[in-house]
């Protein structure tokens, strides 16, 4: 659908080809990696995740020339595939525009310039929400929207098929359409098994627990609830699903540990596991007992404060005695 820009009176479309190769135009906090998020990830090609892959930092500067490189190759392979591919960086400069443009026609793709609308005011208060190696200083930023500003009137001229506005396109329905295929997927409601039972283990503990998880069937481990285990390597993990947590029927994970009340106590204990973070402090030696319960001796942990405190007085008088 033909639109007119009222402020160039030059023609907008929200034309987007299949293949194409899309190329986003803006400032650093202008929401180009959210609007890339759109399209499946495979097709997304990031140049600060690119510039990770080289030198493990997203925001390494130094890095860019390799991983320019390195995207440049990933990006010749999907052309010579005709897939439609997503680059995601500012593209403030010509020359870079050019060499993009230059490479979709070598292999016969369609162009697509995205503009991002984002006022610099915003892309600049942006930064402050960013880790100190992703935060862009302003008056980069500024020169960037700047450019970014400046180049829009000769888009066309350089060799784009289509220049488009991203507030000029929907973008959300694919968005949604892949969420919902994946928790459908989930739910086993595609006529595949689904996660089941691993929805929970997901929602609390992330995806990266999956592949590792391993439900223990006929384990008394925990007084009849269901026991798992996390391996890897060397390193063993063992959990109890709760379903009736402090009687009100709600569903967590307990963490076996040690007994937080006797050292030499080879009993269960267990301490409620809420995050991935309680799996990394039980490996680590940063667990907080504090509500750790022992199968043998309970959580009185109290009473031996309360008795340390007893005996805090007679200790003080034998001493001043």
């Amino acid at each position: 659908m033909a639109r007119t820009f009222t402020a160039t009176l030059q023609p907008l479309d929200t034309t987007i080809p299949d293949p194409a190769l899309i190329v986003l135009i803006g400032a650093a906090g202008s929401g180009k990696s959210t609007f890339a998020s759109t399209w499946a990830p495979s097709q997304v090609l990031e140049l600060d995740a690119f510039r990770a892959m080289v030198s493990d930092e997203a925001g390494d500067q130094a890095a860019t020339a390799d991983a320019v490189a390195a995207l440049r190759t990933v990006l010749e392979a999907r052309l010579t595939r005709k897939k439609t591919t997503v680059v995601d960086a500012t593209h403030c400069e010509r020359a870079v525009r050019a060499g993009l443009v230059q490479a979709a026609r070598r292999h016969g793709v369609p162009t697509v310039s995205v503009l991002m609308g984002t006022p610099v005011s915003l892309c600049v208060i942006r930064q402050t929400a960013r880790t100190s190696d992703r935060a862009v200083p302003a008056d980069t930023v500024r020169a960037q929207h700047t450019a970014a500003v400046t180049a829009f009137p000769g888009l066309r001229g350089e060799g784009f098929d289509h220049v488009v506005f991203a507030d000029q396109l929907h973008r959300l329905e694919p968005l949604l359409q892949r969420a919902s295929d994946a928790r459908r997927a989930d739910l086993g409601w595609d006529g595949n098994p689904g996660l089941g039972p691993l929805l929970l283990v997901r929602r609390v503990f992330g995806d990266a627990v999956l592949p590792l998880w391993r439900w223990v069937e006929g384990s008394t481990l925990a007084g009849g609830d269901r026991v798992a285990e996390i391996t890897l390597g060397a390193d063993r993990l063992q959990l109890a699903l709760r379903t009736d947590i402090d009687g009100e029927g709600d569903y967590g994970f307990d963490l076996l540990t040690a007994c937080p009340v006797d050292d030499e106590c080879t009993a269960p204990a267990w301490t409620p596991a809420h995050s991935v973070t309680t799996l990394l402090d039980a490996l680590t030696g940063a667990l907080n007992d504090t509500d750790t319960v022992c199968t043998v001796h309970g959580d009185d942990q109290d009473d031996q404060d309360d008795d340390l405190e007893d005996l805090a007085a007679p200790y003080a008088d034998a001493v001043h005695a």
